[in-house]
């Protein structure tokens, strides 16, 4: 059965930074992308960053320089480093499968910045 399970969050001041893990099971993981989605109240998931099975990376506007997204395929782990963490970047994070995500969404990791 699929599984992603999300670690890492927390409560951070503007400005800190956070890492968040993500180990994934029940799929071929270094035969897939990945990717870090995040969601507020009220709003869609939206992709924040995402990992192809080739190490290439990607992010949304409001996040690059900032984020860092890298994978680990002997311990099935995606990670997601977060730097100069800014009030906006409070959500819940979750990670999945990219371009087409599985079905399966682990619980995610609320990460909150105060400022």
């Amino acid at each position: 059965q699929v599984q992603f399970v999300e670690s890492g969050g927390g409560l951070v001041q503007a400005g800190g930074s956070l890492r968040l893990s993500c180990a994934a099971s029940g799929i071929t993981f270094s035969s897939n992308g990945m990717a870090w989605y995040r969601q507020t109240p009220g709003k869609q998931r939206e992709l924040v960053a995402l990992i192809t099975r080739r190490d290439s990376t990607s992010y949304v506007d409001s996040v690059k320089g900032r984020f860092t997204i890298s994978r680990d395929n002997a311990k099935n782990t995606v990670y997601l480093q977060m730097d100069s963490l800014k009030a906006e970047d409070t959500a819940v994070y979750y990670c999945n499968t990219f371009p087409t995500p599985t079905d399966y969404w682990g619980q995610g990791t609320q990460v909150t910045v105060s400022s």
